[in-house]
């Protein structure tokens, strides 16, 4: 689903279900083709990145897209509260070890 955007248009050309409103025209549903999932996912990533980042290498895209998706399909709107949201996140470090270098006094780096 897009709106009447030029890179919208040749996009949906690869799409058999593509389903495009007229934003211009004062369109913004149709009956269910309409681009408010999408605006509402960017708008969490959209504060996230700028309210919480600032920056987003290119490097790590996927890594903040991944967050975000998470973010995104664990939210209120669905049920799911801050301490749902955090039983899950935490499941997911079990059996795993967070490591990290510290560095001794004379500067050689010491694992921890």
């Amino acid at each position: 689903m897009t709106d009447e955007g030029a890179t919208s248009k040749s996009l949906g050309k690869g799409f058999e279900n593509h389903g495009m409103v007229n934003h211009s025209i004062g369109e913004y549903v149709r009956g269910n083709i309409h681009t408010n999932t999408i605006e509402g996912y960017f708008s969490i990533l959209k504060r996230g990145v700028v309210g919480t980042y600032h920056h987003v290498s290119q490097q790590h895209l996927k890594r903040y897209l991944a967050e975000f998706d998470y973010r995104y399909n664990e939210r209120e709107a669905l049920g799911i509260d801050d301490a749902t949201r955090m039983e899950k996140s935490i499941t997911g470090i079990v059996g795993k070890r967070l490591t990290y270098q510290r560095t001794n006094r004379e500067g050689a780096q010491v694992r921890a």
